[in-house]
Order: structure tokens, then C-alpha cells, then sequence
């Protein structure tokens, strides 16, 4: 079996945020010779992007990438259309192969990489699972690109999605999806995801400050302006710490909204903190907050907790389901009051939170082995290619 797996970026492309991780992350386990009885052959297909810059990479030839066959092509098109005739014209080659029993494997949708790849597979009559990574809910169809979305849906993409399997990677995300199409079929397997080292949860001494970090790309979709205005009216000692990169125009609003509402000197910005740093970072704080208003998983949320650090989400984060099913934190409505209310059960119940900092790390671990996951997928994969 010959599993294809098309994304529009790839690692090292880090400035795309959680979904990089967890591509990289299922190629990698799935290519871990512990998970498969079976031979199969796994590439993957991607272009150079990184935002507005281009990966400095080889291109156009295979090379391996912490272990997976990885080809990169350049893009005629930047952010967010990525149109890369390279790729297609290898893919188209690939599938014309005699003899090969092949399944492809998109992420993401919205994209001329992942709609033309998945046009073409439907052409040579290949199966596809397309995990949409969170590109199909109202939300995203109704925010940035609108209209060019609903013209790409109308022609090609609507069509497109009944051809595919759909992967979800929560319950609420698999909800979201159906309110849109009817695929051939939805399946939910949760992302793959680095976890934190285990000693890095032990509490640190009792703080007279309730530490809060933010950690994500800093976008609209975030809550944030939520978040600040919540935070505005608590009557306690707080301190939040924003960690991630975003557009310059934007964060510059965010710092003219904290100063109006005179919280600026409560929060501290640190930037984007790389993988060796943030696990230490969080697991130094009291609780991860994540006001979102539409997230298919939240990376974040595992990562945080892996460490024991507890976690405050939005109802619209994917994962908020299990954090309330785990019972790992709090989950909030997005409205200035109930966000601030959350705030404050958390902070009042530090036995809660203490009791979170000692379970979590070993609950991630027993839910989010990569050998488990990595061999549901592949079971789906084989599936679907029969």
C-alpha cells in the first residue's frame, strides 16, 4: 500500500502553529516500525511555505525529514491559495503508477494544493481521507475569504467532499462538519502530539499572583479581546502571559486594548517560544486559558496539561469535551461574565487544580500514545484502500 500524504506546509514550517505538529507527528509514528506488521510506502508531498517567506530547502527530490520521505515544491502563490504545479505534476505521476494500491491521505482544505490534489485523485479513481484540520465549520467559511470560499465550494469543492472520507479529530469537530456536507464517511481519531517531559509538572511554591499563559498563534479567532475584557474586571493579583507570533497590526491592537483598559501592565509578551521552552514555561504557570472561538482540537490543551499545568477552554475548543469528561478544567461560554467566573472558580479551587497537576501527565499519556494512534490510522488507512 502506497499512502500519500498531501499538505500544503510541512516542518519546519512552525509559523502555521499546531497542525504542522500534528502532520510531522502522525508521519513520523506511522513510519515507527514498532506500529505496522505490513509494508507500506508513506511520502509525503508539500510545497515551501512558511507565510509570506519560503522554506530554505531542497526541492523537487525526496529527502528525509526526521525519518519520513518528504518532497517539497515551490508555490507560484503565497498564503493562503499555495498553488504548486510541481506538486501536482508529481502526484499526477505517482498515481499513474501500474500495479500500486495507493490511499491519499489531505490536510486542510481551502487551499489549491488540497482541493486540485484531491480533483485529481477523484480523476484516477484513488481513495481520500481529508482531515480538514478545523477548514470546515461555518466559523472559518463565514471569516477570512469569504467569498471566495462559498465561489470554491459552489464549483468544485462541494462535489469534491462527497468523493472524500473525512477524518475529524474531535467529536465537536465531526458535529461541525456534518452541518456543512455528507461525506462518504467521518471518522474521529484524535491528533497525535508532543508531550512535555513528566517532571516538569511538579508545583512550584505557593504564588501570592494567579498565573495564567496564553499559548497559540495570536489571531482573531482566539478569544483574546474576550480574554482581556474578562480580565479587566477580576479583583484579585493576576498575571497573563501571551506566548506566540501573529501579525504585527494586529498585536499592536491587542496592546492598545489592554492599555485602555488599564491590564497592560499584567500581561507580558514573550513571542514565539520554541518547542524545547514552552513545556517548562507552562508547566511554571497556574492554569492555560484558551477563549476560542472555533477550534477543531487545541494542540495546546494536551501539551499543557502533559506537563500538570490545568487548563481554562472555551466551549468552542475541540478538546473541551474531554476536559470536562476528565474533569482536567474548565470550560467556559464565550461572554465577558461566565469567562470571568471560570477565572475565579479557578483560581478559588486550588485543591482542584493541584489534584489536575498530579493526575494529568499520566492520563495524556494512557489517551494519547502515539503506537495507539498512529495504528488507528493506519487501520482506516487499509480500510479505505480495500
Amino acid at each position: 500500500m502506497k499512502i500519500i500524504q498531501i499538505t500544503a506546509s510541512y516542518k519546519p514550517a512552525y509559523i502555521y502553529g499546531g497542525p504542522i505538529q500534528s502532520v510531522a507527528k502522525l508521519c513520523e509514528a506511522i513510519n515507527d516500525k514498532r506500529v505496522a506488521a505490513d509494508s507500506f510506502d508513506l511520502k509525503v508531498l508539500t510545497t515551501t511555505a512558511n507565510g509570506t517567506k519560503e522554506l530554505d530547502i531542497t526541492t523537487d527530490q525526496p529527502i528525509l525529514v526526521d525519518g519520513v520521505n518528504v518532497t517539497y515544491f515551490k508555490r507560484l502563490t503565497k498564503d493562503h491559495s499555495h498553488f504548486s504545479p510541481g506538486l501536482l505534476l508529481k502526484l499526477k505521476r505517482t498515481l499513474r503508477t501500474p500495479d500500486a494500491k495507493h490511499i491519499i491521505h489531505i490536510h486542510a482544505w481551502w487551499n489549491l494544493v488540497s482541493v486540485l490534489s484531491c480533483w485529481m485523485a477523484k480523476w484516477y479513481k484513488i481513495p481520500v481521507l481529508l482531515s480538514p484540520r478545523g477548514m470546515l465549520t461555518s466559523y472559518t467559511q463565514n471569516n477570512r475569504n469569504s467569498f471566495s470560499k462559498k465561489m470554491l465550494h459552489r464549483l468544485i469543492g462541494k462535489k469534491l467532499l462527497q468523493y472524500c472520507d473525512i477524518h475529524a479529530t474531535s467529536e465537536q469537530e465531526k458535529r461541525d462538519i456534518l452541518k456543512l456536507i455528507k461525506p462518504k464517511s467521518i471518522t474521529v481519531i484524535p491528533n497525535l502530539v508532543n508531550v512535555g517531559h513528566s517532571a516538569w509538572h511538579i508545583a512550584e511554591e505557593q504564588s501570592l499572583v494567579f498565573k495564567l499563559i496564553f499559548l497559540s498563534r495570536i489571531e482573531e479567532k482566539k478569544g483574546l479581546e474576550l480574554l482581556f475584557e474578562a480580565l479587566s474586571l477580576l479583583d484579585l493579583n493576576w498575571e497573563l502571559t501571551i506566548a506566540g507570533s501573529g501579525k504585527d497590526e494586529y498585536i499592536s491592537n491587542l496592546k492598545l486594548k489592554a492599555e485602555r483598559l488599564s491590564i497592560d501592565k499584567n500581561i507580558h509578551w514573550v513571542g514565539q517560544v520554541t518547542d524545547e521552552k514552552k513545556y517548562e514555561l507552562m508547566a511554571k504557570h497556574d492554569i492555560l486559558v484558551l477563549t476560542s472561538f472555533n477550534e477543531n482540537f487545541a494542540n495546546v490543551v494536551i501539551e499543557s496539561l502533559s506537563v500538570g499545568t490545568p487548563v481554562l477552554v472555551s466551549d468552542q475548543v475541540g478538546l473541551s469535551d474531554y476536559v470536562l469528561e476528565q474533569q482536567l478544567g474548565w470550560v467556559c461560554q464565550l461572554e465577558t461574565n461566565h469567562i470571568k467566573k471560570m477565572i475565579l472558580n479557578a483560581f478559588h479551587n486550588q485543591d482542584v487544580r493541584e489534584n489536575i497537576r498530579q493526575a494529568a501527565p499520566q492520563i495524556i499519556r494512557r489517551d494519547f500514545n502515539d503506537q495507539t494512534l498512529a495504528t488507528r490510522y493506519l487501520e482506516l488507512y487499509k480500510k479505505l484502500a480495500q
